[in-house]
């Protein structure tokens, strides 16, 4: 078997050009995905069980349900009804980018949101008791000590997350949009060598994560270091 990258490497501005797609869709799709994921992790740790549960709700089904179903519904799905396409969201829902960063923002903020809720359940009682003990009120104590205190303790699981949403992003190709899985399957198309097209699609993905690990590893020694072990 004789392998042929001479194509790939002069395919390699195309790979470099789905390259920028898959970081667009990661890194709207996490910001995204965080603004409503910090909510629902305060509803799902709340004592009033309708608000509690809607939240549950919410990350029980998007958690249930396959990422491809849900991108599926929402790029093609809601394109059947006539009342959408005649809306003012129709220039957006019509967007292969938006349905796609709308549909990987949902779905990370319910996981997320569940990572959090466990975080801040984990809270030790002794930051809880001090705030109260300076006056603080619930807003405020949310704001200075809770909700940092549990994105930093969050940070190794929701690292996970951010690996997975980055493999995620490979549906995206799709719903026709050219991210590094797409350029792949491009190349496949037109030369049909899938061993070389993939194999370099891998590889791309292996940096990525390589440089996201390493990223969140610097984090997590930065924000994490008053857990670990002191030395005597």
């Amino acid at each position: 078997m004789i392998f042929d990258f001479s194509v790939v490497w002069a395919s390699l501005p195309l790979y470099f050009s789905g390259l920028l797609v898959t970081l667009k869709l990661l890194a709207i799709s996490l910001f995204f995905g965080l603004l409503v994921a910090v909510p629902l992790a305060l509803m799902r740790v709340s004592k009033q069980p309708v608000v509690n549960l809607s939240a549950w709700l919410y990350t029980y089904v998007i958690r249930g349900t396959p990422m491809l179903v849900q991108l599926f519904l929402i790029y093609y799905g809601l394109a059947q009804f006539e009342a959408v396409r005649n809306s003012m969201f129709w220039p957006w829902l019509s967007n292969a980018s938006f349905c796609a960063c709308a549909a990987f923002a949902l779905n990370t903020s319910a996981y997320t949101a569940e990572i959090l809720a466990g975080s801040l359940r984990a809270t030790p009682h002794g930051e809880i008791e001090a705030a109260k003990a300076i006056g603080m009120s619930r807003l405020k104590m949310y704001r200075r000590i809770l909700l940092p205190s549990a994105l930093r303790r969050a940070l190794p699981q929701y690292s996970n997350e951010v690996i997975m949403m980055l493999q995620t992003t490979s549906l995206a190709s799709i719903v026709t949009l050219v991210d590094i899985t797409g350029a792949a399957r491009t190349l496949y198309s037109q030369y049909y060598l899938p061993f070389e097209a993939f194999i370099t699609a891998g590889v791309f993905y292996l940096i990525l994560t390589f440089i996201l690990v390493r990223l969140f590893k610097m984090a997590e020694r930065r924000w994490l270091a008053y857990l670990a072990p002191r030395k005597h």
